[in-house]
């Protein structure tokens, strides 16, 4: 599953981080977006960019082309 296709209040895991540009991924893992984080989607742009979701106490807003690297599960 893909974050752009969550809607606000869901949660969910993420699995994996797919292969993408690396500065996307560094940034990703930066910001403790590992594998197991566990997410709640919270708010959704207009036209679906960006999306904000809360993790690790903390709101984090993600363009689609970030977010498109995330593979998530729902919890």
């Amino acid at each position: 599953m893909q974050l752009g296709k969550m809607k606000i209040g869901e949660k969910g895991k993420i699995a994996k981080i797919l292969m993408g540009e690396s500065i996307y991924r560094q940034r990703l893992i930066a910001m403790g977006l590992l594998p197991g984080t566990e997410f709640v989607v919270t708010r959704i742009a207009p036209l679906g960019d960006p999306v904000e979701i809360t993790v690790r106490g903390f709101a984090l807003g993600l363009r689609k082309g970030e977010a498109g690297i995330l593979q998530i599960e729902p919890v």
